[in-house]
C-alpha cells in the first residue's frame, strides 16, 4: 500500500558468438539488444526515476569508437533510450540498470552507467549496479589520503574511482610484464588487453565496502564482470549457454527472455563474482569470504517478481501461517467475515490465507473490496493538499459486506509508515460499515531502518517505532531514551543500542498503539492489527534471512553505526523543535 523504493535492478549479457551469427540464426544483429531490452522491462518494477545502457564493440578498429552508454530520466526511459540506440550499439557487451533512489539524488547525473574514460581500452571502465553503501566517507578518505579528488562525493562515483584506479594499476602491471618479454607498440596493448584479471582489480576493490550490492561492470578491453557483497544482501542470478551468458537481479527475467527452466539458473554466491574474459572464457571468483548469510527477506515479501517460482510459494506461506492469529482475532466467526487484500501485491500471500482457512473446513467468502484508483501525483506540495489527494488513491467497493454484521479482514504485505493506512485506508473501509477490521501484514512490524537499498532510512518515519516512543512516554520512561541516546552517541559501533527502545513493550502493545495513532478521527469500526511473526517470516523464508528491518541485527559494522545515528539524529532534532 506504502510503495516503497529499492534501490536498483542490472541487466547484463555477453554474446559468446561472432556477431554474425546472430544476423544469420535470428535474423538480426540486434539480437542482444533486444535481449537487454525484455530483461529490462521485466524488471521496471525495480526502478522508474532512470534507465541506463551501456555497450562494448570488440569489432572496433584502432581510433574509432567502442565503448557506447546512453541514459534517460523518468517511468519511460527505457522506451527513450531504444528509440535512440543505433547500428553503433551493436557489440558483443551489453549492460542495462534500472534506477529507484534512496538518496534524494535526482538528475541525469546519478543514472547508471557510470563511465570513466580513458585513451587505452583496457582502462576504460563503466560500472553500475544495485547497491548502497554504508561507509562511502570512510573510502573517501581512502582516497583522498592518497591524494585523488574526486569530482562528487557519492557512492557511485566513489566506487567508479577506486576501481577505476585498481584497474590501472592492473594495466601498468601487465604493461610491466609486456615489456619483461620485449613486446613493442600494439603487441604491448594486445597482450594488456587479453591478460587483464579483473578477479585482481575487485579484490583489491570491494574489500573497503561496507553495504549490499551486485556490482556490474564492463571494460573497453571486453572483460564483463558483476560482483555480490560478501553477506549476500542484494540478488543476483546467472545463466549461460554456448551462445550467451546472461545475468539479472530477479531468476524469471532471465527464464522469460530466454525461455529456461528455473534449474537452469544459477544465484550468485556472496562474495563471489561472475567474470567473463575478453575470449569469451567465463569464470567464478571468490572475491571475499562469505560472510553470515544476511539475504534480504523484503525481496521475498515484497520487491522480486512474485512470477518467481519459490517466491511465489514463500509469500503463499507468508499468508497461511497467518490463519491462526486471523481466527482469533475475528473470534472464528468465518461465516460472517469478508477477505480481501490491498492490491497489487499482497494478492500472492492473499491466497495463502484463503487457502489456510478453507484447510480448516470454512468456506471462504473473498471480495475485492479496495481498488487502487490512482497515483499520487507528486507536483502538489501543499501537505494538506497532499493528504486531500492521499485520501483518494484507493477506493472501495461498495456493497461488499453487510454493514454492522460482517467482520472485514484485508492483508497487505508491509505497514511501514502508516500514513496511507491513516489518510485514505482507514477512512473508506470505515464506509462500509463493517463490525471489525482485522488489518493483516505478511511481514513482521517493520522498527528500523534500511540501509542496504530499500527507501527507508529515519526512524521517526516508521509507525512502531512512533507507537514505542508514545508508550515510553505515557509510562514516564523518558530516561530509556536519554540512555539510549548516550550509548548511540558514544558507542555507535558497539551494538545497535536503538533496540532497548522496543525492549519494554510486547508486540501486541505496539499493536494497539499504531492502532491509537493510525485511527482517523471519527472512525467507528473497531480495527486489530495481526502481523507475522519473527518466526513465521523465516519458516516462510528459509533462504533469505536477513531481517534487520524487523529485529535490528544489521549484518555489517555500518548498518549498527547508521541506524544509531539515526536516533542521534531524531534526538537532536527532538530537541532543537523545543528550543
Amino acid at each position: 500500500m506504502e510503495e516503497l523504493k529499492h534501490e536498483c535492478g542490472v541487466a547484463m549479457i555477453r554474446l559468446l558468438k561472432p556477431l554474425d551469427y546472430y544476423e544469420r540464426k535470428y535474423g538480426t544483429w540486434r539480437y542482444g539488444l533486444n535481449k537487454l531490452y525484455l530483461m529490462m522491462e521485466k524488471q521496471h518494477n525495480r526502478g522508474q526515476e532512470g534507465a541506463g545502457v551501456a555497450c562494448v564493440n570488440l569489432d572496433a578498429p584502432a581510433g574509432e569508437e567502442y565503448m557506447f552508454r546512453e541514459k534517460a530520466e523518468g517511468k519511460d526511459a527505457i522506451t527513450e533510450i531504444f528509440k535512440r540506440v543505433d547500428d553503433s550499439f551493436a557489440g558483443q557487451l551489453y549492460m542495462g540498470h534500472l534506477r529507484y533512489s534512496t538518496t534524494g539524488k535526482s538528475g541525469l547525473q546519478y543514472v547508471h552507467p557510470f563511465l570513466r574514460r580513458n585513451n587505452w581500452r583496457a582502462k576504460n571502465l563503466c560500472l553500475c549496479g544495485n547497491f548502497n553503501m554504508t561507509n562511502i566517507d570512510k573510502v573517501f578518505s581512502f582516497l583522498t589520503a592518497q591524494g585523488q579528488s574526486p569530482r562528487i562525493y557519492g557512492d557511485s562515483y566513489i566506487t567508479l574511482e577506486l576501481m577505476g584506479h585498481r584497474l590501472d594499476r592492473e594495466v601498468e602491471r601487465l604493461f610491466v610484464e609486456a615489456k619483461e618479454q620485449d613486446l613493442q607498440g600494439k603487441d604491448i596493448t594486445a597482450y594488456i588487453d587479453n591478460n587483464v584479471e579483473m578477479a585482481n582489480v575487485l579484490k583489491t576493490t570491494m574489500p573497503h565496502f561496507d553495504g549490499g550490492y551486485v556490482m556490474c561492470g564492463l571494460t573497453g578491453s571486453g572483460e564483463l564482470f558483476a560482483v555480490r557483497d560478501p553477506w549476500g544482501i542484494r540478488p543476483a542470478f546467472w545463466h549461460q549457454d554456448d551462445e550467451v551468458v546472461v545475468l539479472a537481479s530477479e531468476r524469471p527475467v532471465i527464464q522469460t527472455t530466454f525461455d529456461l527452466h528455473a534449474d537452469d539458473i544459477q544465484e550468485l554466491k556472496p562474495g563471489q563474482s561472475l567474470i567473463v574474459r575478453k575470449s569469451g572464457k567465463i569464470g567464478l571468483e571468490q572475491i571475499m569470504p562469505e560472510k553470515t548469510l544476511s539475504a534480504c527477506s523484503f525481496e521475498r515479501i515484497y520487491f522480486s517478481r512474485g512470477s518467481d517460482r519459490d517466491i511465489y510459494l514463500e509469500r503463499k506461506r507468508l499468508g497461511e501461517q497467518l490463519t491462526p492469529a486471523i481466527m482469533r482475532a475475528i473470534g472464528n466467526d468465518v461465516t460472517n467475515t469478508v477477505f480481501s487484500y490491498i492490491p497489487n501485491t499482497a494478492e500472492v500471500a492473499f491466497y495463502g490465507m484463503t487457502d489456510g482457512i478453507r484447510k480448516l473446513n470454512h468456506d471462504v467468502r473473498i471480495e475485492k473490496v479496495v481498488w487502487k484508483d490512482i497515483k499520487l501525483r507528486t507536483f502538489i506540495s501543499d501537505g494538506a493538499e497532499r493528504n486531500d489527494l492521499a485520501a483518494h488513491v484507493y477506493d472501495i467497493t461498495y456493497g461488499s459486506l453487510v454493514p454492522f454484521e460482517d467482520n472485514l479482514v484485508i492483508i497487505d504485505d508491509s505497514i511501514v509508515r502508516g500514513t496511507t493506512l491513516k489518510e485514505s485506508i482507514f477512512k473508506i473501509l470505515d464506509r462500509l460499515h463493517p463490525k471489525k477490521i482485522v488489518m493483516v501484514s505478511s511481514s513482521p512490524q517493520i522498527r528500523y531502518p534500511d540501509y542496504y537499498g530499500i527507501d527507508m532510512s529515519r526512524l521517526e518515519e516508521l509507525c512502531a517505532f512512533r507507537a514505542a516512543i508514545e508508550l515510553i512516554k505515557e509510562r514516564g520512561m523518558q530516561q530509556l531514551i536519554a540512555d539510549t541516546y548516550r550509548k548511540c552517541k558514544t558507542a555507535p559501533m558497539a551494538a545497535n543500542h536503538v533496540r532497548a527502545i522496543y525492549a519494554p513493550f510486547s508486540v501486541d502493545e505496539i499493536n494497539w498503539k499504531i492502532v491509537e495513532m493510525l485511527s482517523p478521527d471519527g472512525m467507528r469500526a473497531p480495527v486489530e492489527l495481526v502481523y507475522q511473526s519473527i518466526e513465521g517470516l523465516h519458516k516462510a523464508c528459509p533462504n533469505h534471512p536477513g531481517d534487520w528491518y524487523f529485529t535490528g541485527h544489521y549484518p555489517t559494522p555500518g548498518g549498527i553505526r547508521m541506524v544509531n545515528q539515526a536516533f542521534v539524529n531524531y534526538v537532536e532534532k527532538i530537541i532543537k523543535m523545543q528550543l
